[in-house]
């Protein structure tokens, strides 16, 4: 997708642009600037909208006592709107969503409109962390002093981007109720650190949950979901699980003697 307004400029891209497009057969679309720059504003206001549905339908969910994963899964097969970005969890993060909702919004309010809906999907993300902040708060009570080990600081797995991660909101929130926080990232950490020097970190998901009165998942890493359900339960002191991305099937967990909270699937 290139933007241009000149006919050399378009020539000088496509020639730029071709042995990409050859190797990869993928479109090349050539439009003007501004059509340009709205279009992946567009997109990815379009993706967080679509994250911000089911963490809202979420929300029914829990109240219906149905499971937003069920539904996710029906409105799926739907070609029309297709399984991609449907899955409920504590909200979108990372260096593209905020930052190009904000974009966009702000590109609107400037030519004279007012696109509320986005603004609408940014408090949705917003208040979906509080949500899940709540959901502590209840099973701890007293959050001060309280152990807390939180399994995951990158805002998804396969990065050590903690831009907009969900964890930037709990750790605060979490420290500043005076919580004993126990941190575990398999990428992440170094870059965690650097804001937040004081915490404590550790290298193993287990060794991060060991004497924890709550855990709290915040990254799908593949190390969280294989977890060993039975050795976590003996390491902690109170086996409490928020899982704020859905990584675990809640019948197996309960079974396990683990009180377990997801996101729209009480």
């Amino acid at each position: 997708m290139i933007g241009v307004e000149s006919v050399r400029a378009e020539k000088l891209l496509q020639e730029i642009y071709k042995p990409i497009v050859e190797k990869t057969k993928c479109s090349l679309l050539v439009m003007n600037p501004a059509s340009a720059e709205l279009t992946k504003h567009a997109s990815n206001s379009f993706l967080a909208m679509k994250i911000s549905f089911i963490n809202a339908v979420a929300r029914v969910c829990e109240l219906a006592d149905a499971d937003v994963e069920q539904v996710a899964q029906g409105m799926g097969l739907d070609s029309r709107i297709g399984p991609k970005f449907l899955r409920a969890g504590v909200g979108y993060g990372g260096s593209c969503f905020p930052k190009d909702v904000d974009a966009f919004i702000q590109i609107a309010d400037h030519l004279g409109y007012n696109f509320e809906l986005l603004k609408e999907v940014q408090r949705v993300n917003k208040t979906q962390r509080e949500h899940v902040m709540q959901k502590i708060q209840r099973e701890l009570w007293v959050i001060q002093d309280k152990v807390v080990a939180v399994l995951g600081l990158a805002f998804k797995p396969g990065t050590d981007d903690i831009r907009e991660s969900p964890s930037l909101y709990f750790i605060p929130q979490l420290s500043e109720a005076r919580a004993k926080l126990r941190l575990w990232d398999p990428v992440a950490e170094e870059r965690f650190r650097e804001q937040f020097p004081s915490e404590k970190y550790f290298s193993d998901p287990i060794e991060a949950a060991t004497g924890a009165d709550l855990l709290l998942i915040l990254t799908d890493w593949p190390e969280v979901k294989n977890l060993d359900l039975d050795k976590l339960k003996s390491v902690m002191n109170c086996p409490v699980i928020i899982d704020g991305r859905n990584v675990f099937d809640p019948k197996l967990v309960r079974a396990k003697g683990f009180t377990y909270h997801s996101v729209g699937r009480e």
